[in-house]
């Protein structure tokens, strides 16, 4: 059975943090502890980098084929172990096991399928001159990235971070979430399974510090965050003030749905539901604003709570469970935070808005109707499952409109 590690991971060995501090991971769905894992320090980053860097000597010049191959062998290690990830996902994460399993493996064993196809597809270019000349160019890779991860899907998020980077001939250190560590070190273990070299992949544990430690180093030469805007601001400026080294952010919203008075409302149902409650409404896609001509608003809101009302949400490990909790508790108090502003602020409570169940953060599917553009609930990702059905439209010019009226 894979192991949960709890020690860092660095030159391809598990290994303690320099400084004896550790944090605890917390079961959602209880309150309780699962268990410890180490916590980096500023020495501990050096180290991971100094791993990157030594590696990236040699793994930038493998050829397309053996990266490929190393990654396949990743995904089919993940594949084989994926009812032990999904368990151990679900526990740290909260999400239904069930739903894990279903999506968040495959999605995760496709995502380095795919890119190991590009390994051995990164082609330059050849470009005519005048007078019969021509210029070669060559994708090389960039160098050490710092990659940081979120909590909401931890192995996915890994996944799309690592993956790409892989494939370009790039090493890595990465941080996972301090919420969500495990399964991220889970797979640490499964990439020295595979064969990759020493130093290639490294991957630490710790809060928003070491994150900053990442961005800010110099012997690393891009950097790749998920997370909320808020800190995506902090790392454009942690990097900007080192080594002025080239960013990617993927960060939060405040998506839309438009529902039209010819929709077919069983499916558009279906959709926003889908759209909103999935993990919780812990998505950084979710559609939390919805928008429905006024011929069908009454009609939308009524079926909407319906299908909300018989959301089941029970211990994650449990078949039954469509729904798990929040991540955390502060992430629970800051969902009913955004819920006691939406009762303030005027909006219609068509059902949940209250905490669920004796144990854990669970949060009863929300949803608050005749909700006004200006309102703090529409305006702000609250990152739960809170939907905002927004005053009706009249057209569908004033929809798309009041769609795109965000800072998002």
């Amino acid at each position: 059975m894979l192991d949960i590690q709890s020690q860092l991971f660095i030159n391809g060995e598990f290994v303690n943090s320099t400084g004896g501090e550790t944090l605890t991971t917390i079961n959602p769905a209880n309150g309780e502890e699962i268990m410890t894992v180490h916590v980096a320090t500023s020495a501990d980053v050096d180290k991971a980098v100094s791993a990157a860097a030594e590696a990236l000597k040699s793994w930038m010049f493998t050829n397309g084929e053996y990266r490929r191959d190393l990654l396949l062998k990743l995904a089919d290690l993940i594949e084989a172990n994926g009812e032990r990830l999904a368990e151990i996902e679900s526990l740290d994460n909260g999400k239904p096991r069930a739903f894990a399993a279903m999506a968040d493996i495959p999605l995760t064993v496709r995502t380095y399928r795919y890119f190991a196809g590009l390994a051995d597809k990164l082609e330059g270019r050849h470009i005519p001159m005048p007078q019969g000349h021509f210029a070669v160019s060559r994708r090389e890779a960039i160098g050490v990235v710092g990659q940081i991860i979120p909590w909401n899907f931890p192995l996915m998020m890994q996944a799309w971070k690592l993956a790409p980077a892989l494939a370009a001939g790039c090493t890595v250190v990465m941080k996972t979430s301090e919420k969500t560590p495990l399964t991220g070190l889970m797979v640490a273990s499964l990439i020295r399974d595979a064969g990759f070299p020493p130093g290639v992949v490294n991957i630490l544990t710790g809060a928003g510090d070491v994150g900053e430690m990442i961005t800010r180093h110099m012997g690393i030469q891009k950097v790749a965050f998920t997370g909320s805007s808020l800190n995506g601001t902090k790392v454009i400026k942690a990097a900007a003030e080192s080594n002025l080294k080239k960013v990617t952010l993927e960060l939060g919203g405040k998506s839309a749905l438009i529902v039209c008075k010819d929709a077919d409302i069983d499916q558009a149902i279906f959709a926003s539901q889908m759209g909103l409650f999935l993990n919780s409404g812990q998505c950084c896609c979710a559609s939390s604003r919805i928008l429905v001509a006024e011929e069908i608003y009454h009609q939308f809101c009524e079926k909407a709570k319906a299908m909300a009302e018989s959301i089941h949400l029970c211990d994650p490990s449990l078949p039954a469970c469509q729904q798990g909790p929040q991540v955390d508790r502060l992430q629970f108090d800051r969902v009913l935070g955004y819920i006691k502003k939406g009762k303030e602020e005027g909006a219609t409570l068509l059902c949940g808005g209250e905490k669920a169940l004796d144990k854990g953060f669970f949060i009863k599917p929300t949803i608050f109707a005749q909700v006004s553009d200006d309102m703090c609930i529409a305006r702000e990702e609250i990152f739960g499952p809170v939907m905002q059905i927004l005053t009706p439209f009249k057209s569908l010019d004033e929809a798309v409109a009041r769609a795109n009226s965000s800072e998002f």
